[in-house]
């Protein structure tokens, strides 16, 4: 097999679709963010606001995660040196699962190197504790999800997203002594929507079954104490496993569950994805235990972001653009085309200093290619009026272009 010639064949057929990807070397500057300087390939700079970002809530630069950093770099040193059954669970590790199983009020929590690592591991590894385990999974899942559900060798139904009435049918359909678990999540990031925590948790007390959510886009900035929106709506109580993550609104790195001792202690004992894995360095659970015991009192913050995004979906629909909106602080905005949204994207990044990454097929489907802006509370209204106009003029302008290209 000439094997140079099939990677041409497979990276060209996405140079022909529109969707290959290119990553943007950009440089945050400590204590400027969503300001960053790209770096261009000709080895210039460009000063950029950023608008795709995860850190929802800016504290990625926050004083408290950085102070408890250079704390724990100084008194540590850089890696944890080993796994976390061999020589790598920390002081600082245990701090932070303390601070995780406190903020989802559940017995314990266990630390992970991403979210997707720590979906993809537990789900995996449920049918070994759990024999005969049936998972009904969401249809929007996240592909890490997914692939935990994929891997596990178990029986597996999807059900159609948020559809309710679906997962009954696939729930009677099935043997009712047989364990099983709901797997869904809290915020769909794409399309920005909730899942309908209340009615699947009614359903899985009906059924027998375990539930599993997904908190990944939600922690830290829906509930009183930034738990999520299972803590908005009063459910925590009612889900047996939470997933999250200290990447997004955390501002810093990792992921991990939370739910019973029991549970955790089962997950951490028969886990590969947990038990041959480095731990997290020190110093970054150090800092993302402080973003967490931080996030559990400031309100104010999360607040002024539910802000800053409702005033950015109220003028982009204004100008009559096709967001979706479903009350979270996911902005999308449709183009429905791989070359435009690209096009889009590159025009706001070198005309306006803009950066916002196109979402194209696989992440999303065909034909529902979008912008998908975060507009956090470090977004002041300068930048959000820079926004709106950038994207006035870049809107119309392609619009005008696509109208000659198929005329």
């Amino acid at each position: 097999m000439n094997y140079d010639a099939a990677l041409d064949a497979a990276l060209n057929r996405l140079h022909e679709e529109g969707r290959y990807r290119t990553f943007i070397d950009i440089e945050r500057r400590r204590g400027q963010f969503p300001h960053a300087v790209w770096k261009k390939p000709d080895g210039t700079e460009q000063d950029i606001t950023v608008w795709c970002g995860n850190d929802y809530l800016g504290m990625g630069q926050h004083p408290v995660v950085l102070e408890a950093m250079h704390k724990a770099l100084e008194d540590t040193g850089a890696g944890s040196g080993g796994t976390r059954n061999i020589s790598g669970t920390t002081v600082y590790h245990k701090e932070l699962e303390a601070e995780l199983s406190d903020l989802h009020q559940k017995e314990a929590a266990l630390l992970f190197t991403s979210a997707y690592i720590a979906n993809d591991a537990t789900l995996s590894t449920l049918p070994k504790l759990f024999p005969g385990l049936i998972i009904y999974s969401d249809a929007l899942n996240h592909a890490s999800m997914i692939e935990g559900v994929r891997r596990n060798g178990g029986a597996k139904r999807i059900f159609r997203h948020n559809d309710v009435a679906h997962l009954r049918e696939l729930l009677e359909a099935d043997d009712p002594e047989a364990p099983k678990l709901i797997a869904f999540e809290s915020i769909y990031s794409m399309d920005g929507d909730f899942g309908p925590i209340g009615e699947i948790c009614d359903l899985a007390a009906e059924f027998g079954a375990l539930t599993y959510l997904d908190e990944v886009h939600a922690v830290g900035m829906y509930g009183p104490r930034g738990a999520g929106v299972a803590e908005r709506d009063n459910l925590m109580h009612r889900i047996d496993i939470i997933n999250g993550t200290l990447g997004k609104a955390f501002g810093v790195h990792g992921g991990y569950i939370a739910a019973s001792e029991k549970m955790c202690d089962a997950v951490r004992s028969y886990a590969p994805g947990f038990i041959f894995t480095t731990s997290l360095p020190p110093v970054v659970a150090a800092g993302a235990a402080a973003s967490v015991r931080h996030l559990k009192t400031d309100q104010a913050l999360r607040d002024l972001h539910q802000e800053r995004a409702k005033v950015l979906k109220l003028r982009l629909k204004g100008m009559g653009l096709p967001i979706i909106d479903h009350g979270t602080h996911i902005v999308p905005v449709m183009v429905g085309d791989p070359v435009h949204t690209k096009k889009i994207s590159d025009m706001l990044l070198s005309d306006y200093g803009i950066y916002v990454q196109p979402i194209n097929f696989p992440t999303v489907p065909r034909g529902t290619e979008r912008l998908r802006f975060t507009p956090s509370p470090v977004h002041d209204p300068k930048m959000l009026d820079g926004l709106v106009w950038a994207m006035d003029a870049l809107w119309n302008h392609c619009a005008l272009n696509r109208a000659e290209m198929s005329a």
